[in-house]
């Protein structure tokens, strides 16, 4: 009796009755086989609901395949960073990536993802906007592997590499209220988006650890850039009782609201999630939530090349590590 899963080659080799590089050389389209084993496999092929594999195939043969990536926004120079990382790895395996970006419409990200999958590249690397994937299911049960990064997908089997959002949010704001600060200003984007509702919980988490609640006139949200970060902060620093220290939830926040407190010459703590350029050249102190943005990339990269061997049969995620560290000045 077979067992249950998805049939391999050594399950249709079985049900045909012929030798495992018979079935290879079929299912790879190698001439000059005998046309009799060719339909017994063809025939065991249907039988069995057997889907060649072809990032598997590709690795082993040696031959070139593509890997697509869906970001968020391309823009972003996290994400860049990231492609940078994946196409690291593709390169070693005689691969290249395809990008696009959804632009955090979940109409463009399925519309992509089909389109990818339509032109059979060997596995997707998606950043999810859309709250379902199950439009890939059909996809996944034909061998394409497919890896959610940044955020967590739903609906298939996928592994996910995500970031402690949630423990960097909560280690900076704990650091802030240790030093006293109570008046703590948090900016962020949308916490419809996953990394900014993970990140939110680590602030409430940090403050609820203290025996306080943050203040609600002091959060701000759905802060897609760096001038709407700046405005936010520029608002609060001009209210009667501003905030003594800021928390912002990603580098586009920390940016804003830098623009604000550098020329005023405000004296607030300033800790934010991600670091970004320059951030070392800046005259003050400030606290930086950072990571290893190569590791979310080589990892998914590597994840979705061994998925190409053994797909997943469950969600499975890994974690990045965050760490706290100082940037800029020391006055």
């Amino acid at each position: 009796m077979r067992k249950s899963g998805r049939p391999t080659m050594i399950d249709v080799a079985a049900e045909a009755g012929v030798s495992l590089k018979t079935v290879s050389r079929v299912v790879n389209g190698e001439p000059h086989v005998d046309p009799a084993l060719t339909e017994r496999v063809n025939a065991a092929v249907t039988r069995l609901g057997y889907h060649r594999n072809a990032l598997a195939a590709n690795l082993r043969s040696g031959s070139r395949d593509t890997i697509g990536f869906i970001a968020a926004d391309l823009s972003n120079t996290f994400y860049m960073a990231v492609a940078a990382a994946v196409s690291s790895i593709a390169a070693r395996q005689r691969m290249h990536v395809v990008m696009a970006s959804s632009e955090e419409d979940a109409d463009i990200e399925r519309a992509l993802a089909l389109d990818m999958c339509q032109r059979q590249v060997g596995g997707l690397i998606v950043v999810p906007t859309a709250a379902d994937h199950s439009y890939l299911a059909r996809e996944v049960e034909l061998g394409t592997p497919v890896v959610f990064l940044d955020r967590p997908g739903s609906g298939i089997p996928a592994d996910a590499i995500l970031l402690d959002n949630r423990g960097g949010a909560r280690a900076a704001v704990a650091e802030l209220l240790a030093e006293g600060h109570r008046r703590i200003a948090v900016l962020q984007d949308s916490l419809g988006i996953y990394t900014m509702a993970e990140r939110w919980e680590g602030v409430r988490d940090a403050f609820a650890a203290a025996g306080h609640t943050p203040d609600p006139a002091l959060v701000v949200e759905n802060l897609h850039t760096p001038t709407a970060a700046r405005d936010a902060m520029e608002r609060l620093l001009a209210a009667d009782d501003p905030p003594t220290a800021v928390f912002c939830a990603n580098n586009r926040a920390t940016i804003g609201a830098l623009e604000s407190i550098l020329p005023r010459g405000a004296d607030v703590a300033i800790a934010g999630f991600d670091d970004f350029e320059l951030s070392r050249l800046l005259p003050r102190r400030i606290r930086i939530v950072d990571y290893d943005i190569a590791d979310l990339g080589t990892r998914a990269a590597q994840t979705l090349l061994s998925r190409g061997a053994e797909p997943a049969t469950g969600s499975h995620t890994q974690l990045v590590p965050t760490r706290l560290v100082d940037r800029g000045g020391v006055g």
